[in-house]
């Protein structure tokens, strides 16, 4: 976070930036805060996302003429989460700007409220790696619960040894996952090279451990498990450890 006061001269602690931009752009109070909040303020060359920061008559404020005043839009954010990191953690290790993908085409300025009350509906196991989502979009938080058990998951779930006809015929069978009854995933194999073999599940319901259940069901030893694909929204293009923003086009 930005502040401007901590150069200010011994006993000069100057004037809210919000009513500095007020009187600057000849905007309400409140049209300013907005204009703040939304990145659209330096001071000093420094963006600047707080109103209530304190500025000297010596300080120089730069508004971006093309911004509008308007609530800042909220945001979802993709994260490719890296195995050995509880789902929920990335909040404050990863969901930083720092941590934006390079090939983010969103166009998107990296705000710090984009950061702020995110909420994640696809969970991922510890040891798993691969897409999750938060989100501060009620309209998406309402997708992604109600159509929990009907959204389509790919994940890719590597495994000790060769996986037989019979065992795959088995992971194709609707499976009870703690005492509940799931639909059958579409289970294939993807590939099959130096004692792993790889399998693509698609699944309809994101239930923590149910991959897990399956494979131990069919005497298979998971060696590692990456989420490609939540409803029709991809993981392609982001590093481990990376975030972009949802773009406007993708629809869960």
């Amino acid at each position: 976070m930005n502040r401007t006061n901590s150069s200010m001269p011994e006993g000069d602690e100057g004037i809210r930036l919000a009513k500095r931009v007020a009187a600057q752009a000849g905007c309400s109070r409140r049209e300013a805060e907005l204009l703040i909040e939304n990145g659209a303020v330096r001071v000093d060359g420094q963006r600047v996302e707080v109103p209530q920061a304190r500025v000297t008559a010596q300080q120089t404020v730069e508004v971006d003429q093309a911004a509008k005043p308007e609530p800042v839009q909220v945001v979802t954010l993709l994260l490719n989460k890296p195995p050995g990191i509880p789902f929920d953690a990335p909040i404050a290790r990863l969901l930083v700007p720092a941590q934006r993908s390079e090939d983010d085409s969103s166009q998107r300025p990296t705000l710090q409220r984009h950061f702020a009350n995110q909420h994640c509906f696809t969970p991922l196991e510890t040891g798993a790696g691969g897409l999750i989502v938060f989100t501060q979009d009620p309209r998406i938080e309402r997708k992604l619960v109600e159509d929990a058990g009907l959204m389509e998951y790919e994940v890719m779930v590597d495994v000790h040894g060769e996986v037989g006809p019979q065992a795959l015929h088995r992971l194709n069978q609707s499976p009870v996952i703690d005492g509940r009854a799931m639909l059958p995933a579409k289970v294939s194999i993807n590939r099959q090279n130096e004692g792993i073999t790889g399998l693509r599940f698609a699944m309809k319901g994101a239930w923590p451990g149910q991959i897990a259940q399956m494979c131990d069901g069919v005497d298979l030893r998971i060696a590692a498990m990456k989420r490609l694909r939540v409803g029709r929204v991809s993981l392609a293009g982001l590093a481990p450890g990376a975030w972009r923003y949802l773009l406007p086009h993708e629809k869960f």
